[in-house]
């Protein structure tokens, strides 16, 4: 399975538990290893990403912002920071899931609320 639908999975396993309620152990009793590991971490530090997320989403609440978009924001947020994958790939990879599974203005919403994350991190030139 590619690392693309790994991460989709993750996405999705995440989404699934908010939207339904079910455990997120139970959602992943199949999931292959990244899809596991990206969830289960998105799960884990769950506070601080939605507070990136936040400190990002001018005029927005977390709370208005789409749950399966809060997601594909998580995921990529979280191998950013915490699994040293490169910010071009992990943008990359949440706007395709964007394009794919979220609403037609998810794609640049999400860009850019990643975009901003990464430029506010970027040392000054």
């Amino acid at each position: 399975m590619r690392r693309s639908d790994q991460r989709r999975d993750a996405v999705f396993a995440n989404y699934q538990r908010d939207v339904t309620g079910h455990p997120l152990e139970e959602l992943l009793a199949e999931a292959r290893p990244l899809t596991r590991e990206l969830a289960e971490g998105v799960d884990a530090n769950r506070e601080e990403l939605d507070d990136i997320i936040a400190a990002h989403a001018k005029g927005w609440t977390v709370d208005r912002i789409a749950p399966l978009d809060m997601n594909v924001m998580r995921t990529a947020l979280y191998e950013m920071e915490f699994m040293d994958t490169p910010a071009e790939v992990a943008i990359n990879e949440a706007v395709e899931i964007a394009k794919e599974y979220c609403g037609a203005d998810a794609p640049k919403f999400v860009n850019g609320i990643l975009g901003a994350v990464v430029r506010e991190r970027e040392p000054a030139k």
